[in-house]
């Protein structure tokens, strides 16, 4: 048989049955790792097609697209020897170059994440907590800032070589000891019935210098009253003086108010009659008042 006619017929059997295994698709946002009867090969595989590869690879596709893991309650230790729990999400991603490494020591993405970033970022946590006064520091936004920041240096420097790159690390909720927070809404009911305290003072203050202002008022405007009761005295006084010193002087002015008293009494239909005595100088009643005594 002629020896290219064998070469082509072994190709073309080899396409028959094998056709599909000389190519290999990477999805978008992962990296192909593949593998020949279980030895995992340096290669690593980036998304897109592949053609044409070896037909007995077996492959697995890592994601490494950016992903977030929520720890849920971390607990922290700190100097007081209170344990406070902390809630963390960790931002990170897989590194493709990597990839065939990763597969080889530890095996997918999950296991690479459970066993070399969540250990750690607990174990980082835990000593980080020990540098931390007080539990109640952690109200301070300070204090968070510092421990996500520390907390992202030292699993980046920790985790690159196994093929994670950490993006960010958040703290998401802070849950203070019981002992603590109780203590702490102590304080805070305290605080409260100090400032009820301080509003009823001061509303009791402000009363207080409603009741003088208006005292002073009334006490100014009796002076006022004393004053212009004092002022009519005065000049009833001056009055009464200046009439009292008419009539000393000029004894017709009280008959000149007697014939007025009269003209009154005659205007005055219930006003009584009086009767003239013709026999005496002044016949007319109340006209011999302010005459001198003879």
């Amino acid at each position: 048989m002629n020896p290219k006619l064998t070469a082509v017929a072994i190709a073309v059997l080899m396409v028959v049955l094998f056709g599909r295994q000389f190519f290999h698709q990477v999805p978008a946002g992962h990296v192909g790792v593949a593998t020949f009867f279980g030895e995992v090969q340096e290669r690593a595989y980036g998304e897109g097609a592949h053609f044409p590869v070896n037909p007995l690879y077996a492959w697995r596709d890592l994601d490494v697209r950016q992903k977030t893991n929520k720890l849920g309650s971390v607990e922290v230790p700190t100097r007081d020897q209170l344990l406070t729990k902390v809630d963390l999400s960790i931002q990170y991603r897989l590194n493709g170059s990597k990839a065939p490494e990763m597969f080889r020591a530890t095996g997918d993405a999950s296991a690479v994440v459970a066993v070399h970033m969540i250990p750690k970022v607990r174990s980082l946590v835990r000593e980080l907590g020990t540098k931390i006064e007080r539990a109640e520091d952690f109200f301070q936004e300070e204090t968070r800032d510092l421990l996500a920041v520390r907390l992202r240096e030292g699993l980046m420097e920790y985790v690159a070589s196994k093929g994670i790159i950490i993006d960010t690390v958040l703290v998401r909720g802070i849950n203070l000891p019981p002992v603590l927070t109780k203590a702490i809404e102590q304080k805070k009911e305290r605080e409260q019935a100090v400032e009820r305290q301080k509003a009823e003072l001061e509303r009791f203050r402000t009363e207080q210098q409603q009741q003088v202002a208006a005292a002073e008022a009334s006490r100014r405007a009796a002076e006022e009253d004393s004053k212009k009761i004092k002022i009519l005295a005065d000049a009833k006084a001056y009055e009464i003086s200046a009439i009292n010193k008419a009539i000393a002087s000029n004894p017709a002015y009280i008959q000149l108010q007697s014939l007025e008293a009269l003209k009154k009494m005659a205007e005055d239909p219930a006003a009584k009659i009086y009767f003239m005595d013709s026999n005496s100088a002044n016949p007319l009643p109340l006209l011999h008042m302010g005459e001198r005594g003879k």
